[in-house]
């Protein structure tokens, strides 16, 4: 099992705790009021807004929420010029890691980020130091429990290019722009699934078989994603199930 994939899983379940305490809300709005602003707010003519959009739905924000924060993107409300801004750099044992973030305060950001990294054993990178190592994707995680056959047959014709045993869920890959495509074929099918989102994946993985080393970057991974200015954190590496299941993951 890939540690890597397992791990988006478990971002997956702490998305839902998140929504309790409104902190993935915070960061969806946020989402959605930088693709509106950067390519308008049709959700026709702005796939990038229409992903985020759903992403928003999915989590359950409320529409008139979300319908707040796509007219603060196109200026008819009143709102923040938030950046986007990528970060490069290492997590402890050689993972590499690549956050997304959207901020106000661009010097803030970088000082709380290297801070971070600095003081868990981890380093921040050159600009092009560790992107190489990923391309964008779209991912849909879905219950282990659904035929493979049937969910091949859906997923084939919709453009998805993989499906892969993750243990207790199936995982489909795509191009980042068949994502909305595989999305609605799935629905249309009657298909559910649990998450289908655009993501960065690994091209290379390293391998965390000591218990203690795998911890320490899970929990430096989690200090990041919990930043309210980090989107998104991505990472290589690769855990197996035993050591996850003895971290209680």
């Amino acid at each position: 099992m890939s540690g890597h994939s397992k791990w988006a899983t478990i971002k997956h379940k702490k998305g839902a705790a998140d929504a309790k305490r409104g902190k993935l809300f915070a960061k969806l709005i946020k989402q959605v009021e930088v693709a509106a602003r950067t390519g308008g707010g049709d959700l026709d003519a702005n796939p990038t807004l229409r992903t985020m959009y759903q992403k928003a739905r999915d989590a359950s924000v409320p529409l008139d929420t979300i319908d707040r924060a796509v007219k603060r993107g196109t200026g008819e409300l009143e709102g923040v010029n938030y950046e986007q801004i990528t970060y490069e750099g290492y997590a402890p044992h050689g993972v590499a890691l690549y956050l997304e973030v959207l901020s106000d305060n661009r010097n803030r950001t970088g000082s709380d980020i290297r801070s971070l990294l600095s003081k868990n054993g981890g380093s921040l990178a050159e600009p092009g130091a560790v992107a190489w190592q990923f391309e964008r994707k779209g991912v849909v995680l879905l219950p282990r429990t659904l035929d493979e056959d049937e969910l091949m047959l859906v997923a084939l014709d919709a453009g998805a290019e993989d499906l892969t045993d993750e243990g207790d869920m199936w995982q489909l890959t795509c191009e980042a722009t068949d994502l909305p495509t595989l999305r609605e074929a799935l629905e249309s099918a009657g298909v559910a699934f649990e998450s289908a989102d655009v993501t960065m994946l690994p091209t290379q993985t390293v391998e965390l078989t000591d218990a203690g080393q795998a911890q320490a970057v899970l929990n430096m991974i989690d200090l990041l994603d919990d930043h309210d200015d980090v989107q998104d954190v991505y990472s290589n590496f690769d855990i197996p199930s035993e050591v996850m299941e003895s971290l209680g993951a």
